[in-house]
């Protein structure tokens, strides 16, 4: 049977793959960084293994070992980590102190190339996920007015931009000003944020990278992301069609729909 590896960061995603992979008769090695989900993968996949984010060493030997030729990197992982105590093995040390920067692109290409030189080669995120992939159209009931529309065009230009210097895919606007730009605090503490600037009415938008690599960190929205914009009385969020995962959509659409939050996959 085909072995596919899967480093699991936080989140449903992970999950939500190794069903997938299931469903189609892939056999799924599985290494959690967090104890939770480990419990959780336990349910789907028989090989699972908790190793600590900074254990590169360890999870190649463990992957290897399982004979992994394929793997998806998947899940959220937070970037705050790099500036806290992590412990890292010397693989880790020397991986890091080779970075020409700290850019989500430069770490994770990187990491690619660290398991690609050990014959493992890492695939896309969306391979085995292009249901969640939603195509363009309105997925709420509510549909955004004029200057709403105003606002989703502006901020497509700017997150654009933004993705291209790889900083962040999320941008929050009201009234074509810029409120507030995701960087490494993640789209939901921006959403907060743009929150207390700039109070009710928001609009989010978010984003692929014009160079975006499906290997890693491809947009993704879910019901914490709606449940971030009710908190602040955001009233739309605009993202790309077939290129953001969509995770949970009856639990985001009913949000959304109680909300008055407009859905729009552009």
């Amino acid at each position: 049977m085909r072995r596919i590896g899967i480093i699991a960061g936080e989140g449903v995603l992970p999950l939500m793959l190794a069903e997938e992979l299931k469903k189609q008769g892939l056999e799924g090695v599985a290494i959690c960084l967090t104890p939770e989900l480990s419990n959780q993968m336990e349910k789907t996949i028989k090989k699972v293994y908790e190793i600590k984010i900074g254990e590169v060493e360890k999870i190649v030997k463990t992957l290897k070992l399982h004979e992994v030729k394929e793997l998806v990197m998947i899940g959220k992982v937070r970037k705050q980590i790099l500036y806290e105590d992590i412990v890292l093995d010397q693989r880790g040390i020397l991986l890091l102190s080779n970075l020409v920067n700290k850019n989500d692109d430069t770490i994770l290409k990187a990491i690619v190339n660290e398991f690609e030189r050990e014959g493992i080669k890492i695939i896309d995120q969306t391979k085995y996920l292009k249901r969640i992939l939603p195509a363009k159209g309105i997925l709420s009931e509510r549909k955004p007015n004029l200057k709403e529309y105003e606002d989703i065009n502006y901020g497509w230009e700017v997150a654009k931009k933004v993705a291209f210097l790889d900083i962040g895919q999320t941008v929050i606007v009201k009234e074509k000003a810029v409120i507030a730009i995701e960087a490494i605090e993640g789209t939901n503490k921006a959403i907060l944020r743009a929150g207390e600037l700039a109070k009710a009415g928001t609009v989010v938008v978010k984003v692929s990278k014009p160079q975006q690599d499906f290997r890693f960190d491809v947009p993704t929205v879910g019901p914490e992301t709606i449940k971030a914009m009710l908190e602040v009385k955001a009233k739309v969020l605009a993202i790309e069609a077939e290129r953001t995962l969509l995770v949970e959509r009856e639990k985001v659409k009913t949000l959304v729909d109680d909300g008055g939050i407009a859905l729009v996959v552009i």
